[in-house]
């Protein structure tokens, strides 16, 4: 068992004029009279399919100003779904208004790096989701392209699996994947030029696509925070392991030197791995943005 836990998700706030619709692993969405969407960004965070006990203050700030940041960067990329960031008080700075989307049933993954899920792959035959790569790179190498990984949508508790384009492309039609990879290729690789520009390595990222009314294609959920993808500093990049990065680092070392078992709930967390999970996403923030969070 995995996902929520014994308890299972939990409840939503009440929003005056608006209704809970679900709970995700991290966000709840609400819909109101028009239909519109308000996509709320909790402090909930999750790790290896499950979703922590303890929650992260201000993860839910973070995740969705950097987003705003984002979407402010590459709107002239792809419009995204942003009605309005004018929200009920009670999740003020944490969630947005978005226009319903009909969701594209694959996650649209680019990778700049080898490392992760594509690293394990890598190991077994050179590929990446079908892209040939050449032999003899390390986990965090810098590949000599970009590359569009796609994967399928997994439910709570459950993996995304990695995909090949013609797997993609069975699933949402040739041409929408065609589009697809090149709207994520041309994110990532703007997004990563920017985020070098401040010290930052974007080693992977995901985004997700949708349409509109007016059948447009729209960037939605989220983008380029610490939750959908890998940052590294740049300065401390050297390939041939696992590089530090701007999300759950602590969080992860923690639970694998706990001993927990993973097919359990997952125990409380705490306060030094939350505070220092916290400062991590913070930091993100402030080397992204030029901020302070």
């Amino acid at each position: 068992m995995s996902g929520f836990g014994l308890a299972g998700p939990p409840p939503a706030p009440a929003i005056p004029g608006w209704t809970h619709l679900r709970t995700g692993k991290v966000r709840d969405l609400y819909t109101n009279d028009l239909g519109n969407i308000l996509l709320v960004a909790s402090d909930r965070i999750s790790a290896y399919d499950w979703v922590m006990p303890t929650e992260i203050p201000g993860k839910g700030e973070v995740l969705t100003q950097l987003s705003l940041f984002w979407f402010d960067l590459l709107a002239d990329i792809v419009p995204n779904h942003i009605i309005s960031t004018d929200v009920p008080e009670i999740v003020e700075d944490r969630a947005i208004i978005v226009q319903p989307l009909e969701m594209f049933a694959i996650e649209c993954v680019a990778r700049g790096y080898l490392t992760g899920s594509g690293w394990s792959e890598y190991k077994e035959n050179s590929e990446v989701c079908g892209n040939l790569l050449p032999t003899g790179l390390l986990d965090g190498s810098q590949l000599p392209r970009s590359i569009f990984t796609p994967a399928t949508k997994a439910d709570i508790g459950d993996h995304d699996i990695n995909i090949n384009f013609e797997k993609a492309s069975a699933i949402v039609g040739n041409d929408d994947a065609q589009e697809l990879r090149a709207l994520t290729l041309k994110l990532y690789e703007t997004a990563a030029e920017f985020a070098h520009s401040r010290g930052i390595i974007l080693a992977d990222t995901k985004f997700e696509f949708g349409r509109n009314a007016s059948g447009e294609i729209v960037l939605g959920d989220e983008a380029l925070t610490p939750d959908s993808s890998r940052f590294w500093d740049q300065s401390t990049w050297v390939p041939g392991g696992v590089q530090p990065s701007f999300d759950k680092l602590f969080l992860r070392d923690y639970l694998v030197a706990s001993g927990w078992d993973r097919n359990s709930p997952p125990p409380q967390l705490p306060a030094e791995i939350v505070d220092k999970t916290a400062a991590r996403y913070e930091e993100a923030f402030f080397r992204i943005t030029g901020s302070k969070f």
